[in-house]
């Protein structure tokens, strides 16, 4: 069969993924950038995958594809087409796509290494220069689901997925640790690849650690954390003269009063600072109450980002009083990050706005890169 390049628009188009591997993963992210309305046929999938199809950003089906499947879509990607699926979209006249890897060359070592580097909020774009470098030169890319899993698709390497989906599938930390030590040690470069910045609530110092006591070489490339990507990519400035004079960044993933949590709420809503909520969908209301409990006044404006820098963006605006019943009402989930401070109010995109001069409503604003409602 005669290869012949050609480049399609997905966006809106009914886009079938076929496959199986991690590498899938990859490939659904850089077609749902693209815009596609995805389903992938697999029996099989990561965990990056079935969290996308349990967040509504695809379709899984657990079966191999099917004549309908095909017939139902516009494009029909698979890296390994077998007689029976390029006959079938032959006789369907559905585009086949089968992508190739294998096109940037990579420079072999014989002593392992790791790299760990951070991702930024998930827009490939969003990846640094030298993240990039080192996916390029990797053998194996050992990755998080809230990685840039576009910026795999079509690289020469092995990816692993790694997953740690909240309340779902999860690969234990100790795992990891010794995956990375144990890939090193056969003499393999590998790239960690997480989301926003690895040493900002993601493990990359343990991981270093292991390494290091392993003997084996270690470098870290820093990534674009989410805690100041995402409200920027939401119009919120963490700081703005005359507003807010610094920002505090903490993890909500246990409560208030916990015996785990370390976090003095109280000093907190007293510290006159922006506050960044990470991995607090499920605890906002309480960590809201103890902010309120704790002397911010109820009516100080906060916003949660969901699915920051991916098109499924969403932003929700209201106040420390009603936040929490605004966010379970739009329906949002993780990940999302919520800013709490007058600063959520001083939105640099539109024009001349003060903070006094913008009322703050409980309303939903969706963001598609173009407009703004609300």
């Amino acid at each position: 069969m005669t290869a012949y390049t050609v480049d399609l628009d997905v966006a809106g188009r009914c886009v079938l993924l076929v496959g199986d591997g991690d590498v899938l993963a990859p490939q659904a992210l850089s077609l749902l950038s693209a815009g596609a309305e995805l389903t992938v046929a697999a029996p099989q999938v990561p965990a990056s995958i079935e969290d996308l199809a349990d967040r509504g950003r695809l379709t899984w089906t657990t079966a191999q594809w099917t004549v309908s499947d095909v017939r139902a879509a516009d494009l029909v990607v698979a890296s390994d087409a077998d007689e029976a699926l390029r006959s079938c979209c032959a006789a369907e006249r559905v585009w086949l796509s089968t992508p190739r890897t294998g096109s940037v060359r990579r420079p072999r070592t014989t002593r392992g290494s790791v790299t760990l580097v951070g991702g930024g909020p998930g827009d490939p774009g969003l990846l640094t220069v030298a993240g990039l470098d080192a996916l390029r030169a990797a053998d194996v890319v050992v990755c998080d689901r809230l990685a840039p899993l576009a910026a795999l698709d079509g690289l020469d390497a092995e990816v692993v997925d790694v997953a740690k989906v909240p309340r779902g599938r999860s690969t234990s930390q100790e795992a990891i640790n010794a995956l990375l030590v144990e890939r090193a040690r056969a003499g393999q470069h590998v790239v960690r690849l997480k989301g926003g910045d690895g040493y900002v609530f993601g493990r990359a110092g343990e991981e270093a650690i292991a390494c290091a006591e392993a003997g084996i070489d270690v470098r870290v490339v820093p990534g674009l954390s989410s805690a100041v990507a995402g409200p920027a990519l939401a119009g919120v400035p963490l700081t703005h003269r005359g507003v807010s004079q610094g920002f505090s960044v903490v993890s909500g993933h246990v409560p208030p009063g916990h015996p785990a949590s370390t976090v003095d709420y109280g000093a907190l809503a007293r510290s006159g600072t922006t506050i960044v909520l990470l991995m607090a969908v499920a605890t906002l209301p309480a960590i809201l109450d103890a902010l309120e409990g704790g002397g911010l006044a109820p009516g100080t404006p906060a916003a949660t980002i969901a699915d920051a820098g991916l098109p499924s963006q969403r932003v929700v605006r209201s106040t420390v009083r009603d936040l929490a019943r605004v966010v379970a009402e739009a329906g949002l989930g993780a990940p999302a990050i919520t800013v709490v401070g007058d600063v959520v109010a001083v939105d640099p995109l539109r024009a001349g706005a003060q903070p006094d001069e913008v009322p703050w409503p409980a309303v939903t604003t969706e963001l598609d890169g173009v407009e703004r409602a609300g």
